[in-house]
């Protein structure tokens, strides 16, 4: 009998910035069994920028598919889905670019990768086997993003200010919005939706328990 374990099942779960997709990521992943579910965020692939002066990284659209180095992403979800672990990124949002260090993932029967622009790139796509997308009204995810920004990410509120107006807005309608056509499920209201968790919970955890 065969011991190679089952290819892992990679969730993608996209929407705009501020939209509650990262929410509902970590709730999915807390709930399933320990070191059964495994977390990527796209945002730990923004592009090294150490050869740039630090007001030149600030000015760097961080909106656009061109600003995250998606090509690596999908190699690793690749050598993951083939048993292989990974060293993730680490991003310094503070210093806009990437920290010394990585992350370790290790395969596992579930792998979600979250973040506004994981539908954008086809060959990302093909990498998951369920696209979620977190839908939820512009008045809202904007406060979100200002919360977090200046709580989490030491920016100064004219600088959140500028940058939604500048390339967070734009960006969104023309390479965010458009990729819902994408998602096999739309979730209204991202971690609040207690009953699309409960349904995606459902799915998840019968593939964790039973592999």
């Amino acid at each position: 009998m065969s011991t190679t374990p089952p290819r892992p099942l990679v969730v993608g779960i996209a929407g705009g910035s501020g939209s509650g997709k990262t929410t509902v990521a970590h709730k999915l992943v807390s709930a399933m069994p320990g070191g059964r579910a495994a977390l990527i965020e796209h945002d730990a692939y923004y592009r090294m920028q150490d050869h740039l002066a630090p007001v030149d990284r600030a000015r760097t659209n961080y909106d656009h598919p061109s600003s995250l180095e998606s090509e690596l992403l999908v190699a690793h979800l690749a050598a993951l889905r083939d048993g292989q672990g990974v060293d993730v990124p680490i991003y310094d949002f503070a210093a806009h670019t990437r920290a010394a260090g990585t992350r370790r993932v290790e395969p596992s029967a579930v792998i979600i990768v979250e973040g506004i622009l994981v539908f954008t790139e086809a060959a990302l796509r093909d990498q998951m086997d369920i696209k979620i997308f977190v839908d939820t009204d512009a008045d809202i995810r904007l406060m979100r993003r200002i919360r977090r920004d200046l709580e989490h990410r030491g920016r100064t509120f004219e600088s959140v200010r500028a940058q939604y107006y500048a390339t967070v807005r734009p960006m969104h309608i023309e390479h965010v919005e458009p990729t819902k056509r994408w998602a096999d499920l739309i979730v209204p209201e991202g971690g609040d939706n207690h009953v699309a968790l409960d349904v995606l919970l459902g799915r998840l955890g019968r593939i964790a328990f039973a592999t």
